[in-house]
């Protein structure tokens, strides 16, 4: 239908298609920026504990396999609420909801910089998680409220891109307070590393209570015909999924495919985590001493992933093609990591190989994540997808643990970065295992 307007026209009225794409050009620059900052200071404050390790390991005497248990078990307690919070979002709203998630991240973050010991720091690390639990799929879920599935996509690929922001903003950020602030009041530089960065979502709240509206009904800046088209939008999604949504949990545990996605889901979220959570002992191990130098350098590699994941993405849509570039940005991954143990004497070579690393680890996020509605069921994929974002989760609660005792067991960082590297190679080849989807029923 045409949008009616009262302001003047020079020429004819833009015609459906037209005010489609204006009204969610518009949704975009309303939404995502909010959205992507409240994600990006999240990011930073689940994975500021790798910058803190470089102080706190030697100040309270914990060992390397208990950084890597604490840094995990942050998503034990994220995977244990992340259903609970959703459910509490779909009742009180979207502002509610995120203003709490706030609140009790910047007091856990708080209680990070007060932890005196071994358990303070379990304790801490996973109310971390536990408080932080909705925000991801609460976003994703938020987004359903204001787009269709159709024009979705963009929207979810700008947000995941707040994950190498995280990286390329808060390396520099920590390894300056590190290097500027030990002493100061009396306190150690990795207790101000949780204090100052707990502060921006304390800030960030103010914001989204004034900015942030639970539904297009309630938000001013849409007028009459813009609040209409996407009414309508999401109308014609619900029509469409009304009568199959109760079988899509059953139906994607019978799906084959759908056990060999976790796997590449696994790795993805695994390698994810620990480039945050070792990145900075990985370069501080080529002789790199001075912070803010560690910290300018551990942003490169983020930036790298950043510009690889818009670029693969972008290649991947071009080519209609998912699986091949989930595979090979995988198998890069895996490259970056075994060839890591190799340079690690040289500062530049590894920050190469780190680069390498990142690149892959995020360039496969947007093809990978565009594969389960490919591949399961138009009754399983809602369910399935879910699914596999919650059991991926097991490779960041695990993997850094595992890590960290490789480490403290060998004395090196090597064989931890070989069981990354065998991770990433395994998921590529379940990737690849998958097979191709049938091209004339792409949800199948």
């Amino acid at each position: 239908m045409a949008v009616e307007t009262t302001a003047p026209h020079a020429g004819p009225l833009p015609d459906a298609a037209l005010a489609g794409q204006m009204v969610y050009r518009k949704l975009l620059w309303r939404l995502m920026p909010l959205l992507m900052l409240l994600y990006v200071i999240a990011f930073i404050d689940r994975s500021n504990v790798g910058f803190a390790k470089l102080s706190f390991l030697h100040d309270l005497g914990l060992s390397e396999s208990v950084f890597g248990i604490g840094a995990g078990i942050f998503y034990a307690g994220y995977m244990l609420f992340e259903v609970p919070s959703n459910l509490l979002l779909a009742r009180i709203g979207a502002r509610q909801t995120f203003l709490r998630i706030m609140l009790l991240w910047a007091a856990c973050s708080a209680g990070l910089a007060a932890m005196t010991g071994q358990n303070s720091y379990y304790l801490w690390r996973f109310l971390l998680g536990a408080s932080e639990a909705g925000l991801f799929p609460g976003i994703l879920f938020y987004l359903t409220y204001w787009v269709p599935i159709s024009r979705r996509a963009r929207f979810t690929a700008l947000f995941m891109a707040s994950i190498p922001i995280a990286g390329v903003i808060g390396s520099p950020v920590s390894g300056l307070i590190m290097h500027t602030m030990h002493g100061v009041l009396g306190l150690q530089s990795w207790r101000w590393l949780f204090l100052i960065e707990g502060l921006p979502a304390l800030v960030l709240m103010f914001f989204v209570a004034r900015m942030l509206h639970d539904t297009p009904a309630s938000a001013p800046w849409l007028s009459a015909d813009e609040l209409a088209i996407i009414e309508r939008d999401l109308r014609a999604d619900r029509e469409s999924t009304r009568h199959t949504e109760h079988k899509s949990f059953a139906a994607a545990l019978r799906s084959p495919r759908f056990y060999l996605l976790t796997g590449m889901g696994v790795a993805l979220l695994a390698g994810t985590a620990n480039v945050f959570f070792w990145l900075p002992t990985i370069i501080r191990r080529t002789g790199v001493v001075d912070l803010w130098t560690l910290g300018l350098l551990s942003a490169l590699p983020y930036v790298a992933g950043f510009i690889c994941q818009y670029l693969m993405a972008r290649h991947s849509d071009a080519r209609r093609e998912r699986r091949w570039h989930a595979a090979f940005a995988g198998l890069i991954a895996a490259i970056g990591w075994a060839a890591l143990p190799l340079v690690g004497e040289s500062p530049a070579l590894s920050v190469v190989a780190l680069t390498v690393t990142a690149a892959g680890t995020f360039a496969a996020m947007g093809p990978f994540w565009a594969m389960p509605s490919l591949y399961l069921s138009r009754h399983a994929a809602a369910g399935g997808i879910a699914l596999i974002s919650t059991l991926a989760g097991l490779g960041s609660l695990v993997s850094p643990g595992i890590v960290g005792w490789l480490n403290e067991t060998t004395h090196s960082l090597a064989a931890g970065q070989y069981y990354l590297a065998a991770l990433m190679l395994i998921g590529a080849v379940t990737v690849i295992a998958v097979g191709p989807h049938d091209a004339a029923n792409p949800r199948q």
